[in-house]
């Protein structure tokens, strides 16, 4: 029955982790440019380190939580077990979300200027204006 409740509890545990982070970076890419002073660039970027970082703290949650687990003997010892170690990973997952939107929140605008301070878009390369013969037409 152990076994059942460890595999029972990894399928929903990691599922949910991946399910969140995909749902939580996928709409939450307007709110990060506009966070970022509406660099899609930086945007964009940011969003692919945070999903890395949910990912690792999560699924580290989720290893360490498994760990300490004990014993499981019977079918309700099973729903308590599940109830409160996918609880668990569901108030880590919330805990996580908020942590990123406040920290992203209360320094994305810092961070988009300090980056735009760090590395000046480089200057357009200036258009060449070029003669177009006879023989160029043929080649379109």
């Amino acid at each position: 029955m152990t076994m059942l409740a460890y595999s029972l509890y990894l399928i929903l545990a990691i599922g949910m982790t991946i399910w969140v982070a995909w749902t939580l970076s996928t709409n939450g890419k307007i709110y990060l440019v506009r966070c970022f002073g509406h660099d899609a660039e930086l945007a964009t970027s940011v969003n692919h380190l945070l999903v890395v970082g949910f990912y690792l703290v999560n699924l580290g949650f989720i290893a360490i939580a498994l760990s300490a687990a004990g014993t499981v003997k019977d079918a309700p010892e099973l729903m308590r077990f599940l109830g409160w170690y996918v609880g668990l990973a569901v108030l880590v997952l919330g805990g996580m979300h908020f942590f990123n939107m406040g920290a992203v929140t209360r320094h994305g605008k810092k961070v988009a200027d300090w980056v735009h301070r760090q590395a000046p878009a480089p200057e357009p390369a200036p258009e060449r204006i070029v003669a177009r013969t006879r023989s160029d037409s043929l080649l379109d």
